[in-house]
């Protein structure tokens, strides 16, 4: 990892900069894979998951025959655990509902709010190294406790042409309607335009790698709305002298084996916690499976070190983490004062895997430094909020006048007109 000391402000954007390429370098192949999904639909949907994926998928669709194997192949030990998981994430959702909002603004005009789910969501699953599962619990559950009608899912297959048993699995468990085996780029585009076999869908949710986040964004070109730009994993840790450093190495780790282009920093006002975590992490990465991807990501992070907790704060929240744990005994400090962060995990036993899994908050959340403007996945990036008024004589009786004068001065006639007729037919 590289190690700055003090970093000066000025410097800051350029410390924090993400391992990831621009949009621009990766734009005009997304833009030539989305051009051909909407002309020739599964055909070329077929050809990218042949020069991307190396395999032939004659049927994208997963049957029941194909559910069904899957839930024989996972273990009890699994499923259990994959319960535990749903069983929070449910309760953490389901509280997040809210009433209709009802307001009689002026005597007579009533206005009220209320949420309507999104028909058709589109989830995009990623599989390739880390077939991750848990992310069907944390969009799945939300959609189908937001009561959409059409949930669709697609994710990558194996070198097989198969889904992991374990997606599949959960697919069914929480009310996937449709599963199909396609990823990458041609995966957002056949939701975007709709194919042969894959629907169009009104949203996109789901994290990916790099030209998946880009597709994302580019499907919103063609009306499709996304969740957010959620892109490669990242992990911000602010840790003083109070915090275990073997936790603190596990935690930073288990962000970086996501992928290559993940990127994990450490901020600390101890420079004895740095350098103890950083041998750390030299300890604890030789016994990863994932030893090498792990590694390389390692290179892309940080170690920096600054004097005070308020220097340390203002540096968390210009780089927006994704993922930000505290262990302080100034905690309160920051739990209170953070700005910019997708999820927040406080305190020495609240690891990042924690969200990943089973506490019950979504782990779907916005990287690269979108924690600034965009929050996590939740019930409501589900729903839409539909506004509704009803106005009774006596109402525009004592709102007519001042929409008559607002319209007149705009130089819109006919809204005038509108209120005119009615207030006329009053007197």
């Amino acid at each position: 990892m590289n190690k700055i000391i003090n970093p000066k402000e000025e410097d800051w954007s350029k410390i924090l900069k993400r391992p990831t390429q621009s949009f621009e370098a990766i734009e005009e192949t997304v833009k030539q894979i989305f051009k051909e999904v909407q002309t020739k639909g599964d055909i070329a949907v077929a050809k990218y998951s042949s020069l991307f994926d190396g395999i032939s998928v004659k049927n994208l669709f997963v049957s029941k025959e194909d559910i069904a194997q899957a839930n024989a192949e996972i273990s009890q030990e699994l499923k259990d655990g994959i319960q535990l998981a749903k069983s929070n994430i449910e309760k953490f959702h389901q509280a997040q509902k809210t009433s209709k909002i009802e307001v009689e603004t002026t005597k007579g005009v009533f206005c009220w709010q209320e949420k309507k789910p999104i028909n058709k969501v589109g989830l995009y699953i990623p599989g390739g190294t880390a077939p991750l599962f848990s992310t069907v619990l944390m969009l799945a559950i939300p959609a189908k406790i937001a009561g959409c009608k059409e949930i669709i899912l697609c994710s990558p297959t194996n070198k097989n042409g198969k889904i992991n048993p374990a997606i599949i699995y959960a697919a069914n468990l929480c009310g996937v309607t449709k599963i199909y085996k396609v990823g990458g780029i041609q995966a957002i585009a056949a939701m975007t335009f709709g194919t042969e076999s894959v629907e169009k869908v009104y949203k996109i949710f789901g994290p990916g790698n790099q030209f998946v986040t880009v597709a994302k964004q580019y499907s919103t070109q063609f009306g499709t709305a996304i969740d957010m730009p959620a892109g490669p994993s990242e992990l911000l840790i602010f840790a003083d002298e109070s915090a275990k450093t073997s936790y603190v190495a596990s935690d930073l780790l288990s962000q970086a084996e996501h992928g290559i282009d993940s990127q994990v920093i450490l901020v600390s006002t101890s420079k004895k916690l740095i350098n103890e975590v950083e041998n750390e992490i030299n300890l604890q990465i030789q016994s990863l499976p994932r030893k090498e991807i792990a590694q390389k990501a390692i290179e892309n992070s940080k170690l920096i070190y600054v004097e005070t907790d308020q220097i340390a704060l203002d540096l968390i929240n210009e780089y927006a983490p994704e993922h930000f744990i505290i262990c302080a005994k100034n905690e309160d400090f920051f739990v209170e004062n953070i700005e910019n962060a997708g999820s927040v995990f406080i305190g020495n036993f609240t690891p990042e895997s924690a969200g990943d899994y089973a506490s019950g908050t979504n782990h779907t959340l916005p990287t690269n430094g979108f924690a600034k403007n965009y929050s996590g996945v939740n019930l409501d990036s589900f729903l839409k909020s539909m506004t509704f008024q009803k106005i009774t004589e006596k109402g525009i009786q004592n709102i007519g006048n001042a929409i008559e004068i607002m319209a007149e001065a705009e130089g819109l006639q006919a809204h005038k007109n509108a209120v005119t007729l009615r207030l006329n037919d009053l007197k």
